[in-house]
């Protein structure tokens, strides 16, 4: 097969349409913009969004309320009742609660938090802890320690 010989399948390229030669071509006359209106004239038509005078949906919206604070830490919370289900003198980290699939993942710090009751000890390792929650843990004869890296 030589370079000159070389083509698209059949069917593959098309002609562009060209409006507006006739009626005969199917697209004459108004050339398949309709009747009349600003859509239908030569030149740059209503600006995107424009509603013909009507309030647009846009301006309805409240865009600029509030903000979102880029610095927020944003973090994975644990219930008392997911350390419950721990053995007495269990060692619960942020590695371990992800293996046993109560976290989903490691990127975002654990908060221990005080939903629900704690009778085991454990030695419980956390970015933080709610006050609730240290004193139950303490409560139980367990050990809090604070994580301060991720």
């Amino acid at each position: 097969m030589m370079q000159h010989e070389v083509a698209p399948p059949k069917g593959a390229r098309r002609n562009r349409k060209r409006v507006g030669r006739g009626d005969a071509a199917g697209q004459g006359s108004t050339a398949g913009r309709g009747m009349k209106g600003q859509k239908s004239r030569s030149g740059r038509g209503p600006r995107v969004g424009f509603e013909g005078g009507q309030l647009p949906v846009i301006k309805g919206l409240p865009m600029r309320r509030g903000f979102t604070n880029i610095f927020k830490t944003y973090y994975t919370l644990v219930n008392l009742d997911t350390l419950e289900r721990f053995d007495a003198g269990d060692e619960v980290t942020p590695a371990i609660l992800a293996q046993r699939g109560y976290i989903r993942n490691l990127n975002r710090p654990v908060k221990v938090v005080g939903g629900g009751e704690l009778t085991k000890s454990l030695r419980v390792s956390a970015n933080k802890f709610t006050r609730s929650a240290r004193a139950a843990i303490e409560a139980a004869n367990g050990t809090v320690e604070e994580i301060t890296a991720r």
